[in-house]
């Protein structure tokens, strides 16, 4: 007897997204055999408004590409503004912006290992994941004033300094998390019914990873030792030896399934930790941003001319920003990529073979946000028909556009 296949379509709206997107499947009874992803419905524009603001005015609007990943942009937008301008950032700002990274690393892994938890059907460990990230939430509104979206990067250094008086809190957040990591990796590594839900589903193995150039602890939970703060170390990570965390330091070995993406989450948490106590311990005296003035410095970067590039190993994997200045107010270029541009296309190996109850948790596991990656269609304005480019037209036009940007 034939099987046969059919054809469902999941989202944009749909329980399991937070975010629109759709997927197509075409499935023989409750396995999937084929899957096809359909962005383009969350573009916000971002990058054409930055071109009509200046400079310092970006870095609120690149914080807001991503609300779990507020600092994880701006801290990319303002490398890559320093890079082009040769602005050099104090010693202090550079271990400030560590902490203050890392203690978003913190909660947004934990919201993400809440968010699985829910896709599972555990809304207990949910709920306890949410109690648990509390705490850095408070912290971060201590030393920001705000829980999302800190407001605490400059161009040049930080907005805000690490007193005295916020060292006993911050160690006190530290040593919750270290108490508590034991209850996280009991829940999330140690209980059979996750093991059950998550091992030897969505494998994407390393080859797989390394062909669709995937990032963050999606490649590092296939093998791939890739950690732009191992890689190419900057600001206080330079000074530390900082390694690529993989799930065989765990469980001594490597599948790249759901499982070991929560393997990498969870152990990351305890590098975190034990980065913002190093950051403490050798915490710089000094300025916290070269340019208080935010006049003088809006000045110096209207007279800047060059090109720079910014990375920052985020949350979900590495993010980067590119900026071109030209003697003006705006800027000439600037453009964004965040780590789920790059994760996207691996859940398409992740996703052929499994079950149809897979799928939720299969789509979290590389902690997505469509909000921060999405794109556009181009359509022609007189036709109003979909334009289809080649492979071989993407490259004409990316060489064009490059030379008339040299110029």
């Amino acid at each position: 007897m034939s099987k046969t296949t059919y054809k469902i379509p999941i989202g944009p709206i749909h329980p399991s997204l937070a975010e629109p997107m759709t997927f197509n499947f075409e499935i023989t009874g409750e396995r999937i055999e084929r899957v096809d992803l359909v962005p383009g419905d969350n573009h916000r524009g971002i990058e054409f408004m930055g071109r009509n603001r200046n400079i310092i005015q970006i870095i609120y609007l690149a914080e807001r590409i991503c609300g779990i990943c507020s600092a994880s942009h701006p801290y990319a937008f303002c490398r890559a503004v320093e890079n082009a301008a040769g602005i050099e950032v104090p010693p202090r700002a550079e271990y400030i912006r560590v902490i203050i990274a890392e203690l978003e690393r913190i909660q947004s892994h934990i919201l993400w290992a809440g968010i699985a938890a829910e896709e599972l059907g555990f809304n207990s460990v949910l709920y306890l994941s949410w109690k648990v990230r509390e705490e850095v939430l408070d912290l971060l509104e201590l030393l920001t004033g705000n829980r999302i979206n800190y407001g605490m990067f400059m161009i040049g250094g930080v907005r805000r300094d690490i007193t005295e008086e916020h060292l006993p809190r911050i160690r006190k957040t530290l040593d919750y998390y270290k108490e508590t990591y034991q209850t996280l990796e009991n829940v999330f590594l140690k209980d059979p019914s996750i093991a059950i839900r998550t091992k030897n589903v969505g494998i994407l193995t390393y080859e797989q990873a390394l062909h669709l150039a995937s990032v963050g602890p999606t490649a590092r939970a296939s093998g791939i030792k890739k950690d732009i703060r191992q890689d190419q170390p900057y600001s206080a990570y330079a000074d530390m030896d900082i390694k690529a965390i993989t799930p065989d330091f765990f469980t001594g070995e490597v599948k790249g399934d759901v499982f070991d993406r929560i393997i990498v989450r969870i152990l990351e948490v305890a590098q975190s930790v034990e980065i913002i106590e190093y950051c403490l311990d050798n915490l710089p005296e000094g300025d916290i941003v070269s340019e208080p003035k935010l006049a003088k410095l809006l000045a110096v970067l209207k007279k800047a001319k060059g090109e720079g590039v910014g990375r920052h190993e985020a949350p979900r994997g590495e993010a980067i920003h590119y900026i071109k200045l030209n003697e003006s107010e705006n800027p000439e270029v600037w453009r964004a990529r965040a780590p789920t541009y790059n994760n996207l296309m691996s859940w398409i190996p992740m996703l052929q073979g499994q079950e149809i109850a897979d799928i939720p948790i299969v789509t979290a596991s590389i902690d997505p946000c469509i909000g921060c990656m999405d794109r556009v269609t181009l359509v022609e304005s007189k036709t109003n028909q979909q334009q289809v480019l080649t492979r071989e037209d993407l490259i004409k036009l990316s060489i064009a556009k490059t030379r008339r940007m040299m110029k």
